[in-house]
C-alpha cells in the first residue's frame, strides 16, 4: 500500500503502550499490515537490515508485529513466556533510530504465543537472535525502546563511524 514514515527516537508516542487488537478489527488490519510490509521493505534497501516491525513504530497503537525473517509472519497480541536466565550481550539497531546501535542484553530463548492474520493460535519457541528479535518487538508493544535497556552509558555507537566488535 504504502511507505509510512516512521516514528523516530524522542517521539513520545513510541513510549506508550498499544491496546490488544480485537478479532472485530481482524478485517480491517490488511491495508496496515502492508504499510507494515512496504515501510520494512523500504528500510532494508536503504540501511541493509531490518527483519520485523512493531505497528507502534508507523504510530498504530495496536499489539501488531510484522515479521520477515525467510518469509512473512504476522503476530497479533503476543505475550512472551520461559524467558531464559541465561542472556547475551549485543549491540541492537531499530528502524527508529537507524544509524544508532545499542548494546542491550536479551534473554537467550524464550517462547511467544500469538495470533495470527487467521486469528489462530501460535506458539514459537525461539532462540538466539531470533528470540532477541522478537524482545525487541514486544518492547516496542509495550512502549520500551532499545536505548531504555542499554547496558550502561558507554553503550551507544553510531553506527556510520564507529567499528563494532562483538563481546
Amino acid at each position: 500500500m504504502a511507505v509510512r514514515e516512521v516514528l523516530l527516537l524522542g517521539n513520545p508516542r513510541l513510549y506508550e503502550k498499544s491496546e490488544p487488537v480485537q478479532r472485530v478489527e481482524l478485517a480491517g488490519l490488511g491495508p496496515i499490515i502492508d504499510d507494515l510490509r512496504d515501510t520494512l521493505l523500504d528500510f532494508r534497501r536503504h540501511y541493509n537490515c531490518g527483519r520485523a516491525i512493531a505497528a507502534p513504530q508507523i504510530g498504530v497503537m495496536k499489539r501488531l508485529i510484522y515479521w520477515h525473517v525467510e518469509k512473512p509472519h504476522v503476530i497479533l497480541n503476543p505475550t512472551l513466556d520461559n524467558l531464559a536466565p541465561e542472556t547475551f550481550d549485543l549491540w541492537d539497531d531499530c528502524l527508529c533510530f537507524p544509524d544508532l546501535l545499542v548494546r542491550v542484553r536479551r534473554h537467550r530463548s524464550c517462547t511467544v504465543r500469538f495470533l495470527d492474520e487467521n486469528w489462530n493460535e501460535q506458539t514459537w519457541n525461539l532462540r538466539d537472535d531470533l528470540s532477541e528479535l522478537i524482545q525487541h518487538e514486544y518492547d516496542h508493544l509495550e512502549g520500551v525502546l532499545a536505548t531504555q535497556r542499554a547496558i550502561d552509558s558507554h553503550s551507544l555507537a553510531i553506527r556510520s563511524s564507529m567499528l563494532i566488535r562483538e563481546a
